[in-house]
């Protein structure tokens, strides 16, 4: 069965983390994004906090290179406690 998706690989993809603020949560995130992708540029982080403060958006863009990839990256991210939500 072939893997149906609409984008062509390898590709510059943009992976969004959310969580209670908190000094590490961007250092989390990064760790678990690089176990499945091995070129993380460090200049691809973005962190925002939200309007109040209380939580932190981290935005890390890989060069991904397969959908199954992705989903690992995704996964990960989602089984962590740390981790309310991904984009």
């Amino acid at each position: 069965m072939s893997e149906e998706t609409f984008f062509e690989f390898p590709c510059q993809f943009p992976i969004k983390a959310m969580g209670k603020t908190n000094a590490e949560f961007d250092l989390l995130v990064l760790e678990i994004v690089r176990r499945h992708s091995i070129a993380v540029n460090e200049s691809e982080i973005k962190s925002r906090p939200s309007k109040d403060g209380n939580y932190l958006s981290v935005t890390i863009t890989i060069e991904a290179t397969s959908k199954k990839q992705l989903d690992t990256i995704y996964q990960a991210l989602n089984d962590h406690p740390h981790v309310l939500m991904t984009l």
